[in-house]
């Protein structure tokens, strides 16, 4: 990645001074959303700040919550710990609650491929590898889903509307316990500066030489 690509989304940024997720203004958040859908072919994206963030928000949208059980296709060691912290016990293979995949700088450019295949009701993709930071996306053609998850992420509210005056919409989508899961709109634009880099054929990325 040049650095100059990298100042460029920084500065496009800090200068917009839009730098938190709760402003209606802010486009960065939405570009990424877009790109994600579109790359996946899912009709929702939920960004958060981390791979955490996006596992609890996956199982959460699902209402899978403490005490339950869930199957998963290869759970690794580290993710089997966490859900267990979340009080969510990984028994069984299939159907799997959603499906993982991490992105590193090496395969960024194949994610349509490697996401074709799944099949679970949540698809996370973990974007931490691409290095700008914790961030991570839950992507679903689930509207509740998809809902209960972006709920999950900003304290309990669906909007600007119900968190700073707090008259709940919908009493069925607020979860127990409130986290702040968001993503910032400076990293989100690092990471769609990352993703549209590595979708980019070899030699046009090269330039002449």
């Amino acid at each position: 990645m040049e650095l100059f690509d990298t100042a460029t989304v920084l500065a496009r940024v800090l200068t917009s001074g839009v730098v938190m997720s709760i402003e209606k203004s802010d486009r960065e958040l939405p570009a990424l959303e877009r790109l994600l859908t579109k790359r996946t072919g899912r009709a929702k994206a939920v960004l958060l700040n981390s791979r955490t963030g996006a596992l609890h928000a996956a199982l959460a949208g699902q209402g899978i919550g403490h005490g339950d059980t869930v199957a998963l296709a290869e759970p690794d060691e580290a993710t089997t710990a966490f859900l267990a912290w979340l009080g969510v016990t990984v028994e069984g293979q299939a159907p799997a609650a959603f499906d993982l995949v991490s992105l590193t700088p090496e395969n960024a450019g194949r994610l349509d491929e490697l996401t074709a295949e799944a099949t679970a009701p949540a698809l996370v993709v973990d974007l931490s590898g691409l290095g700008f930071g914790p961030a991570a996306a839950v992507l679903t053609d689930d509207e509740r889903l998809w809902a209960r998850a972006e709920r999950l992420k900003i304290f309990g509210a669906y909007d600007l509307r119900t968190m700073w005056t707090q008259q709940e919409a919908d009493e069925d989508l607020v979860p127990g316990v409130q986290f702040n899961y968001r993503l910032s709109p400076l990293v989100a634009g690092c990471v769609r500066m990352a993703l549209t880099h590595a979708a980019r054929p070899a030699a046009a990325s090269s330039g002449a030489r």
